[in-house]
Order: C-alpha cells, then sequence, then structure tokens
C-alpha cells in the first residue's frame, strides 16, 4: 500500500467517525486525532521523505485533500451539534430541554461593613443629622492643625500617619469633614461623616492600616453634654437593643473638653462578666466630648454663642461586637464563605 493510499484511507476513517460525533468535546478529541501535532496526518506526511520521489507528487496531494477534507467535515458537524442543541458527550447525550425552568444567577449582597455603615447612618439621619463625605487625602492643617492637635502631638509622627511625597496626607480620622463643614456652614450644624481612614498600624487581628469611622457634630446654642449623652442613648438602643446601658468614662481628646471614651453593657452577660467583654459587663464602643473652643475658633465659630459635641467610632469594632467576629482581618480578604454569612 502507498503513502498516498494510507492517506486516502485515513480521509475515510475520518468521514465516518466524525459523522458519529454528537457533542463538542468528541468533535474536538477527533480534530487532535487526524490533525494534532502528533495526529494520523502529521504522522503519514512524516513518511514523505522517506517514500519513492516517484510517489511524493500524489501523497503530497492526497495530504493537502486529507487536511482541508478533515477540517470542513470537522467544521460542518460542529455547526451542526450545535444547531440541534446537543449538550454532554457521549453517544447517549441529551438534547437541551427548553421546558426545564432557568436556573437564576447567584446574587450578591452587601458587605457586612457597608450593611453596618448604611444601618448607623439610617439611625442618626432619623434624629435629624445630614450625611456628609469628604476627601481621603488631607492637609496637615485639616487633619491635625484645624482639631487642636498640637505639633509635638504623637499622631503626627511619621509612624502614625500615613505622608505623602506632594505634601499632604491619608487622613488618619473623619473629623476633617466636620471642620470642612463647619467653614462652609453657621450654626446649627449637625452632621455625620462615615469612610475611610488610614494609620500605619500593624496588621492583626484587631488593627489594619485601613478602616472605616464614623464621626458625628452637633453645633447651635446652648448643646449641652446631656444633649450628648440623649443622642448616643438613643443610638444605643435603635442598634444594640432596648435594654441597652451606656457608661461614660473620663479621657482625653485635643479636639473635645470635657472628653470621655463611652462603653455599652454587654449583650451577652448583660453586665455579668463574660469572655466576649472580658469579664468587666462593659464593652468600649466610641469616643466623644464637648467641642473644644479652639476648633471652633478655627472656623470662626463663637464659642462665647455656641456649643457642640463631637463623637467618633470604628465601624469595624462596632461590627465585630455585632457578629462576635474575633479577627478584623477576615472582613478584607474576600472570602465568600466569610461573607456570604451576612447576605441577606
Amino acid at each position: 500500500m502507498t503513502l498516498a493510499d494510507k492517506i486516502r484511507q485515513l480521509i475515510s476513517e475520518a468521514q465516518e467517525k466524525i459523522a458519529a460525533a454528537d457533542s463538542a468535546e468528541t468533535i474536538e478529541a477527533l480534530r487532535v486525532q487526524f490533525l494534532g501535532r502528533k495526529g494520523g496526518l502529521a504522522e503519514l506526511t512524516g513518511l514523505l521523505g522517506q517514500i519513492d520521489p516517484a510517489e511524493k507528487p500524489e501523497a503530497g496531494r492526497e495530504a493537502n485533500r486529507a487536511k482541508n477534507e478533515i477540517t470542513a467535515l470537522l467544521d460542518a458537524r460542529t455547526a451542526a451539534v450545535k444547531a440541534s442543541g446537543a449538550s454532554g458527550s457521549g453517544a447517549g447525550a441529551a438534547k437541551l430541554d427548553l421546558t426545564l425552568p432557568g436556573t437564576a444567577p447567584a446574587t450578591g449582597g452587601l458587605h457586612p461593613i457597608t450593611q453596618v455603615v448604611d444601618e448607623i447612618c439610617d439611625i442618626f439621619y432619623r434624629l435629624g443629622f445630614q450625611i456628609v463625605s469628604g476627601p481621603e487625602m488631607e492637609t496637615d492643617y485639616y487633619n491635625f492643625e484645624a482639631l487642636n492637635i498640637p505639633a509635638d502631638h504623637s499622631s503626627r509622627d511619621d509612624l502614625a500617619t500615613f505622608y505623602l511625597e506632594n505634601g499632604k496626607l491619608l487622613r488618619s480620622q473623619t473629623s476633617t469633614v466636620q471642620t470642612r463643614i463647619m467653614e462652609k456652614e453657621r450654626p446649627p450644624v449637625k452632621v455625620l461623616a462615615p469612610g475611610r481612614v488610614y494609620r500605619p498600624d500593624a496588621t492583626d487581628a484587631t488593627h489594619s492600616f485601613m478602616f472605616h469611622q464614623i464621626e458625628g457634630l452637633f453645633v447651635d446654642e446652648k448643646v449641652s453634654f446631656a444633649d450628648l449623652k440623649g443622642v448616643l442613648l438613643a443610638f444605643a438602643k435603635q442598634f444594640f437593643g432596648s435594654d441597652v446601658k451606656l457608661r461614660f468614662r473620663p479621657h482625653f481628646f485635643p479636639f473635645t473638653e470635657p472628653s470621655a471614651e463611652v462603653d455599652v453593657s454587654c449583650g451577652l452577660c448583660k453586665g455579668s462578666g463574660c469572655r466576649s467583654c472580658g469579664q468587666k459587663g462593659w464593652l468600649e464602643i466610641l469616643g466623644a466630648g464637648m467641642i473644644h473652643p479652639n476648633v471652633l475658633r478655627a472656623v470662626k465659630i463663637s464659642p462665647e454663642k455656641y456649643s457642640g459635641f463631637a463623637f467618633g467610632f470604628g465601624v469595624e469594632r462596632i461590627a465585630m461586637r455585632r457578629w462576635g467576629v474575633n479577627d478584623i482581618r477576615l472582613f478584607y480578604e474576600n472570602d465568600l464563605r466569610f461573607l456570604r454569612q451576612f447576605s441577606a
């Protein structure tokens, strides 16, 4: 049998097998079998250099015909299989059943941090606060000076703030937004500023170089610490439950005076002490206080006529308390096994 005869035999074999193919997978396998780099046609054409020179012209013509004809057969069979709606592989593959109900695409959900931010903003909106935002790249003035933070304060060190080459910095708190608002608006001012903040903290179970803060501000005539306590208690009862209690502990912040750390009673042990609250019965959630007169003077608001309060808290801390999450990094690893737990 000459090489040309072997090539014609290969064409016949290909015709038979391609005609019987009933799936895209089978057709692709036949394409590799006959036309692949190590397929039947390549094996036969590799013998052209070993045959009698007189046979080469016929064998070459048959090789070209085989390539073109098998390619055409494969393409035609592929189109026919697609048109018939065949699926799967093997001779018994079933056709597409158009009467079956469709498969709904997977639906997404809001990130747990976004859920907490939205809920908190909704509560304070109903308390009369306007939701505002500001730039994440800030100046030293808005991030420190206007907030009565002295030049030698530790928060202004290179190890505590992300300074940029253009002379600006990544804001370390959303209090910067409050200053910008007070520059443009005259009292009464009642705003809530949620957003991302940045600090060069070592990442661990309770710290991240990027996290979310929400800070509130209320400035008007005769605003008192009692108003601050009333607003925070209303928020806590709405967010944590009607049986929650608040505790104010004296603290120091450069931009408020007097200042306080605010704790909520532990929802698990109801104040008796447990592992979640470190046996204290209380969980620290935010810092607050009456706005320092120097902060008001920086935005040309008279502290003799007006007073106000400010408060701020980390969203991640609130979310961790709510759902019992013990590692802040879980919120940012994009592990769907974790995130799907919070889908509505």
